[in-house]
């Protein structure tokens, strides 16, 4: 049976503007039980795709992605915000549900062949995972499956994800 994760969420209204609901997951983070339970579901769900990195945006995506390439045994690939990398990087922006943002991945992170699956605690408009997209594939990589602990349904991130890859879509909780 799945875990309780809703229980665990705390909603913080007009953070980081007025007119967004903040969807709070360090209490999950900070829960043991939690934790190893998303793990281990995303771990399951992707075993068989053959995984060798995974890529996840700073920070919190970072959080899950590290313990998930641990337990799949693949690499772990950062995508950071611009000038945080200290080598020759791709460069991807992006808008968000409240803004623009860039992410950068070094480019000797990824080479053509991996496969790889993108994680990060929460998809809203799919706009940092188009970007993580676009980083993978510039550097001759393929994505095969997306995971997130969080799916903020009524913003539409699947129809975006499908119109930059056919990779399946896999969210642990779904907010409608």
């Amino acid at each position: 049976m799945p875990f309780d994760y809703e229980s665990l969420v705390v909603s913080i209204p007009d953070f980081p503007k007025p007119g967004v609901v903040f969807k709070d997951i360090t209490p999950v983070f900070a829960h043991a039980e939690a934790f190893a339970s998303i793990i281990d579901e995303l771990g399951s769900r992707f075993a068989d795709k053959g995984i060798t990195k995974i890529v996840a945006a700073e920070a919190r995506g970072f959080m899950v992605a590290s313990a998930l390439a641990y337990r799949m045994q693949a690499g772990f690939v950062p995508a950071r915000k611009p000038g945080k990398l200290p080598r020759e990087t791709y460069s991807k922006e992006f808008v968000l549900e409240y803004g623009t943002d860039s992410l950068e991945i070094h480019r000797d992170a990824l080479v053509p062949g991996d496969k790889v699956l993108i994680i990060d605690d929460l998809v809203a408009t799919g706009g940092t995972a188009q970007a993580m997209v676009s980083l993978a594939e510039q550097a001759g990589a393929q994505v095969v499956g997306f995971g997130f602990f969080m799916e903020l349904a009524f913003l539409n991130p699947r129809e975006a994800l499908a119109k930059v890859s056919d990779a399946e879509v896999h969210s642990l909780f779904v907010v409608e």
